[in-house]
């Protein structure tokens, strides 16, 4: 969230809310730089999101493809939602992930909180490596527009490996992946 101190580089002139959706607030501060001039900044509010990496116990991890509509594509990412007024993280991470996949998790580690494009916007997606996964009574509870969401499961590596390649263009996919193999590199140890 923006604060009005935003320490000596700038001054906070006004705050103006142009739009309070569902997803997003569009905000456009007026500030003022240390040379004195005047400028706008236009930022996108978001409550912030959670993320599971859903590793199988024989080392496959579940994905899911849906249809990202300001994409106007499908596409295969990890299982990841927005965060609910107040709701922790790492709760948001394992709803998401039955929601979406019907499975649930026994333990939910944290692997990072990354600013996803802070340039305009202050979302915060939080990271969680999912294990001992058991489907949930009653599977995947999706919402309407996750209804033609599908599931898949791939050998860890070869996920790696096609996020690695491009072939994953999600970035909290690609950093999720990339941050699970680390930890499971570790492990190993």
């Amino acid at each position: 969230m923006i604060s009005p101190e935003l320490g000596p580089e700038l001054k906070l002139l006004s705050r103006e809310i142009l739009y309070s959706g569902r997803v997003i607030d569009l905000v456009v501060d007026r500030v003022e730089y240390p040379s004195g001039k005047a400028g706008v900044r236009e930022i996108a509010r978001h409550p912030g999101g959670a993320v599971a990496v859903p590793l199988l116990d024989d080392g496959r991890v579940l994905l899911v493809t849906q249809l990202r509509y300001p994409l106007g594509m499908r596409i295969t990412e990890l299982p990841a939602g927005k965060l609910a007024p107040g709701e922790d993280p790492r709760a948001a991470a394992l709803r998401e992930l039955e929601e979406e996949t019907g499975y649930g998790a026994s333990s939910m580690e944290h692997l990072a909180s990354v600013y996803t494009t802070p340039g305009f916007c202050d979302e915060v997606l939080h990271i969680y490596l999912a294990r001992g996964l058991s489907p949930v009574p009653g599977g995947a509870r999706r919402e309407e527009g996750e209804l033609t969401m599908t599931v898949e499961s791939l050998p860890f590596g070869e996920a790696v490996a096609r996020a690695v390649r491009g072939e994953l263009p999600d970035a909290k996919t690609i950093i999720g992946l990339l941050l699970a193999e680390k930890r499971l590199m570790e492990e190993k140890r």
